[in-house]
């Protein structure tokens, strides 16, 4: 009888979330296809402060990460950049007028891609700092 080897963390991320990705394409196909175009929220509000009080989580924790010089900096800059594009997606696809939508492209490109742009910089930055030091 053959033994299986145990998997290496690295080998499970990229085999598990490899998999996940994939998987996920024909649901995003079906959910596409099969989700109405138009849905009332009772809870609306309470979506978008919950998320901007994520934001605003994710900014002060970056901001200490930077003071304290933590090895989380990098992951917290990563995270906040990434929920900085799905803000800028959000709000673009959300706005239903044309002078909201015109507003809300504006701001992204403005303001919330080039700071998520910022945030990946300075993952990528502190990434290689540590790898730098790691190495010393």
């Amino acid at each position: 009888m053959t033994r299986l080897r145990s998997l290496t963390l690295r080998q499970f991320v990229m085999v598990a979330f490899g998999a996940v990705a994939v998987l996920l394409m024909p649901w995003t196909a079906f959910l596409s296809l099969s989700l109405p175009s138009r849905h009332a929220s009772t809870h609306w509000d309470l979506a978008w402060t919950g998320f901007d009080i994520g934001l605003a989580v994710l900014f002060g924790a970056t901001a200490l990460a930077a003071y304290r010089r933590s090895t989380w900096m990098a992951a917290l800059a990563a995270s906040l950049g990434t929920l900085l594009i799905v803000d800028a997606w959000f709000d673009i696809v959300l706005e239903s007028h044309s002078d909201e939508r015109r507003y809300a492209i504006l701001f992204a490109f403005a303001a919330e891609l080039p700071a998520a742009a910022i945030c990946f910089w300075i993952a990528g930055r502190t990434e290689r700092f540590l790898a730098w030091r790691l190495d010393d």
